[in-house]
């Protein structure tokens, strides 16, 4: 079981929904409102609610890397 299985397992049926939605309109376009770039790196961060979407892009479109729920480690090892 991978990280994001984990964590899909974690969070609430209405969390899951609102992550399932976030990542199709990432994918759709990269640049929505509220998106920002971390800091000293390539990585772009979308926070919905308590959770992290942390992604880059290439080719004009948005690939996870990584969704987090947050907390003070959730941006560590992006720069």
């Amino acid at each position: 079981m991978n990280k994001l299985e984990k964590l899909f397992n974690k969070i609430s049926a209405y969390d899951k929904e609102v992550l399932t939605t976030v990542i199709k309109e990432l994918k759709l376009n990269p640049f929505i409102f509220g998106v920002k770039k971390v800091v000293g790196s390539d990585f772009y961060k979308y926070r919905k609610g308590n959770l992290r979407i942390i992604f880059h892009i290439e080719s004009k479109e948005a690939i996870i890397d990584n969704v987090r729920l947050r907390n003070e480690k959730t941006y560590k090892n992006f720069g």
